[in-house]
């Protein structure tokens, strides 16, 4: 399991274990934040199409689905 700092996630880099739709390269544009400021939800930007996906930052802690960097 990666050990991921929710605040340090804004920029960062993501790939896709099983690519669909050829986007396999993310990064991180935007933060979704809860009342009380915490970090509950990130959105991702498919590098080759530009398309947004939204979901929750613990999820990018799945090793099976989400790989840190570009590889």
């Amino acid at each position: 399991m990666h050990a991921i700092n929710p605040e340090k996630l804004y920029h960062s880099k993501w790939t896709a274990v099983r690519p669909r739709n050829k986007e396999k390269h993310f990064l991180v544009t935007a933060l979704e934040r809860d009342e009380e400021e915490t970090v509950v939800a990130v959105v991702l930007e498919a590098v080759y199409t530009r398309r947004e996906t939204t979901l929750p930052w613990r999820a990018l802690q799945d090793e099976a689905t989400w790989q840190m960097g570009w590889r």
